[in-house]
């Protein structure tokens, strides 16, 4: 079971970090590549399952670091303090999306830019979008370390 859980836990926040490499290779310079009108059709289209499957996924890619720092706490494991830095990145994660992606990707429903205007958006959507990975990379790095260390002392 400790072994499955560790495992588990890897897997289902990996599968997360790996979607948003995917969409950072594939899906963001597909739609540099898209007319204005190609955009917005593309969006309204797409936009509302790739968000339900991005807000789905993110929400329980976090709750794994949140859930296993609360348990460190409660057992008073070493490995707290590389789980409160996991879950930090997580949360930064989420934070990001509240303080650009919601809003821009609102705008992206409502059709709200020009062509120059969505452009440049869209480079800023994209290198805003790494920083997220770079988050979420380093969310799963202290993950694993604090699940190794967890498995280790068999407290996982």
């Amino acid at each position: 079971m400790n072994r499955t859980l560790f495992f588990l836990s890897i897997v289902i926040f990996s599968i997360f970090v790996g979607s948003q490499i995917t969409e950072g290779f594939l899906l963001v310079p597909y739609w540099k590549t898209l007319s204005r009108v190609e955009f917005y059709v593309f969006y309204a289209k797409f936009g509302p399952t790739i968000g339900s499957y991005y807000k789905t996924l993110t929400i329980i890619a976090t709750l794994i670091p949140l859930g296993i720092c609360i348990y460190c706490f409660f057992n008073k494991s070493s490995a707290l303090k590389y789980s409160i830095v996991s879950t930090i990145f997580a949360l930064l994660v989420i934070a990001l999306f509240y303080v650009y992606f919601k809003d821009a990707n609102q705008q992206f429903y409502d059709a709200t830019f020009d062509a120059i205007q969505l452009k440049t958006v869209l480079r800023t959507w994209g290198h805003l979008h790494w920083l997220r990975v770079l988050f979420e990379l380093l969310s799963l790095f202290f993950l694993i370390l604090t699940l190794n260390i967890l498995s280790q002392k068999r407290l996982f």
